[in-house]
């Protein structure tokens, strides 16, 4: 589990295809912190790290891709020289800073307008119809790992929807956010409350 809270940029240094993709991504954090088999959250994606070396500082890790997580992500954001939103798994006791987060990718999502507001950015987000359901004004969502707060929601007639964020200007400069153009896809995770709500919302009516 992870909170959204981002605590490192990592870079994909290496991307090499054995069955499943073997990304190597440099870090800032400290190797002996580091354990094989623990869980780190990339730009989303809860991966598990196989491999760990290099020294505080500079640092790296491995882990296994699998195809249907690269199916799952954002097209591209496996490739050498990638930059991804880091997030180490959270421990009891550890402030939860954001909220709950799996690190399961539920869709890309597509970031239709950014504005620069006296210091902060204001994204536009296109969510596809499938997560539609779970969005609210100030519900939260995990946009390529950070935990974010909703402002706005507009409902389109395919079923999609808008939705607005409100970047300040901390967080878009210590996450890859920063890096975003129109156009770009996002990984996007809904609330985990929201999901069950939803769900007992549909047996409720079913029943």
């Amino acid at each position: 589990m992870f909170t959204g809270i981002i605590t490192a940029i990592g870079t994909i240094d290496q991307a090499e295809q054995r069955g499943d993709l073997r990304a190597r991504i440099s870090c800032p954090y400290d190797p002996a912190t580091i354990a094989i088999g623990a869980s780190i959250a990339c730009s989303g994606v809860c991966l598990t790290v196989v491999e760990r070396g290099g020294t505080a500082g500079d640092a790296w890790f491995a882990v296994d891709v699998s195809g249907e997580t690269i199916a799952c992500s954002v097209p591209g954001m496996w490739e050498a020289g990638a930059r991804l939103n880091l997030e180490t798994a959270l421990k009891l006791g550890d402030e939860l800073g954001g909220h709950i987060v799996t690190g399961h990718v539920d869709a890309v999502g597509t970031l239709e307008t950014l504005e620069d507001i006296g210091g902060s950015h204001k994204l536009t987000i296109n969510a596809p119809k499938e997560l539609a359901i779970y969005l609210a004004p100030k519900g939260s969502i995990t946009l390529n790992g950070a935990s974010l707060t909703v402002n706005e929601v507009s409902d389109r007639e395919d079923g999609s929807c808008d939705f607005t964020l409100n970047i300040i200007p901390h967080t878009w400069d210590v996450t890859t956010l920063g890096d975003l153009k129109q156009g770009d896809h996002v990984n996007l995770e809904v609330d985990t409350v929201a999901r069950y709500l939803q769900r007992m919302q549909q047996l409720k009516a079913d029943a």
